[in-house]
């Protein structure tokens, strides 16, 4: 009996953002949520106000729920965000979706990198001391759970541009 592998179904390039986006957003926050647990014994509301503090210091912590949505929703924004950029860059670095899996993680890890010593000083984020097993885990998490969902979702689209170019 001979088994072949099916080849997924290619996907348009805002699919490709909003599914990249979307499961990156959801991995990451189930990771943050989980190693932060653990790391401080922090509740999914908390870490979400963590976030959400980058708009309002400080004072997110004591905003409850709305703080939480917040940060929910700067969370995300910043997902698709991130899985634009990588989708959009695959138009000029073929070689990005040729090789999602390498190109992913190293995309992911360095989001974190950026991310956590780049942009968050900029805002007004609650400086939290260095952990780490929190930067290991933010590291490794954002290489597999951003980067490479992104990636992958990235290379669905590159595969139905040359499929339609080899088709003409």
């Amino acid at each position: 009996m001979e088994m072949t592998m099916s080849k997924s179904k290619p996907i348009t390039l805002g699919a490709a953002i909003f599914y990249g986006g979307l499961i990156a957003g959801i991995l990451d926050a189930a990771d943050g949520f989980v190693a932060n647990y653990f790391a401080a014994g922090l509740n999914p509301i908390q870490v979400l106000q963590f976030i959400a503090s980058g708009v309002y210091g400080a004072a997110a912590f004591e905003k409850g729920i709305p703080a939480a949505l917040v940060g929910l929703l700067a969370h995300f924004f910043i997902a698709f965000a991130v899985a634009a950029t990588y989708v959009g860059a695959t138009r000029f670095l073929p070689k990005l979706s040729r090789e999602p899996v390498t190109w992913g993680t190293i995309y992911g890890a360095a989001v974190f990198i950026v991310m956590n010593f780049v942009v968050l000083p900029h805002t007004a984020v609650v400086k939290a001391p260095l952990s780490l097993p929190l930067f290991l885990n933010g590291v490794l998490g954002h290489a597999l759970f951003v980067g490479l969902p992104i990636a992958l979702a990235a290379r669905r689209i590159t595969n139905q541009s040359r499929l339609s170019t080899q088709a003409a």
